[in-house]
C-alpha cells in the first residue's frame, strides 16, 4: 500500500480548532492524528474527552489516537465510544500488554503499540503478529516541535525486518520531527504511517505540505 499521513492536532491553532480541521478534511490526509498526555507519564498535558467530543463532530476522517498516560486500560471504552478508529498505548504503561490490546481489538478498535526512543524493538517479539501497528517514538514524547532522532531509521530497519519475519501484518508509524526532508528516507525505510504536526500546520500552506509527505 501506499504510505498514508496523519497531521497531528496537538500542533493545530486551539482557538480556531474548526478551521485546521476543515483543512485536514479538505486535504490529502488520511487521518487525524491525537496525542494524549495526561502530566505524569509526559510532561505535558494536551486535551481530554470534552475536546475530542468537539472534534469527532467535524472531523472527516479516521480519528488516530495515541495515549501517552498511565493505566490506559481505564480509558479504553470511553475511547470506542468517542468513535476512535486506531488506539495506540505505550508499551512503557501496560504490565499486561497482551491484555491491554486484546481488549482494544475486542471493542472493534485497531490496537497500536508505541516505543518511547530508548525502548528497544526486540520487546515486541512476543506481541508483533497481534498489533495493528506499532508507532515509534523519533522524539522524546511530550512535546511538538522537536528535532528527529537519527537513530530512528536503524530502529524503523529492525521493526520492518521483524514484522517480515514473523508475518506480522503491523503498520509501522513513525512520530516525531517528521518533515519533507526526511519523509522519503523514513517511507523508504519502511514507515507507513507519517505523523506529522508542527510541519504541517506551522506552514503557510498545510494542504500543500500533506500532499507533499504525500507523495514520496
Amino acid at each position: 500500500m501506499s504510505h498514508l499521513v496523519a497531521p497531528s492536532l496537538l500542533a493545530a491553532d486551539f482557538g480556531n480548532l474548526k478551521k485546521d480541521i476543515d483543512i485536514v478534511n479538505t486535504s490529502q490526509a488520511d487521518w487525524f492524528h491525537l496525542d494524549i498526555m495526561d502530566g505524569v507519564f509526559v510532561p505535558n498535558i494536551s486535551f481530554g474527552f470534552p475536546v475530542l467530543e468537539s472534534l469527532r463532530k467535524y472531523a472527516q476522517k479516521p480519528l488516530d489516537a495515541h495515549l501517552m498516560i498511565v493505566n490506559p486500560d481505564k480509558f479504553l471504552e470511553n475511547f470506542k465510544d468517542l468513535g476512535i478508529f486506531n488506539l495506540t498505548v505505550h508499551y512503557e504503561t501496560c504490565t499486561h500488554l497482551h491484555r491491554t490490546v486484546q481488549k482494544i481489538k475486542s471493542l472493534g478498535m485497531k490496537a497500536g503499540v508505541s516505543l518511547n526512543p530508548h525502548t528497544p524493538v526486540y520487546v515486541l517479539d512476543e506481541i508483533i503478529t497481534d498489533v495493528d501497528m506499532i508507532l515509534i517514538m523519533s522524539v522524546n514524547p511530550g512535546y511538538g516541535a522537536q528535532e528527529f532522532i537519527p537513530q530512528s531509521f536503524k530502529k524503523i530497519r529492525k521493526l520492518k525486518k521483524l514484522i517480515i519475519e514473523s508475518g506480522s501484518r503491523a503498520l509501522i508509524q513513525v512520530d516525531g520531527g517528521v518533515d519533507v526532508s526526511n519523509a522519503g528516507e523514513l517511507v523508504e525505510a519502511g514507515v507507513d504511517v507519517l505523523v506529522a504536526g508542527n510541519t504541517v500546520f506551522g506552514s503557510d500552506n498545510p494542504s500543500e505540505t500533506i500532499r507533499a509527505l504525500k507523495n514520496f
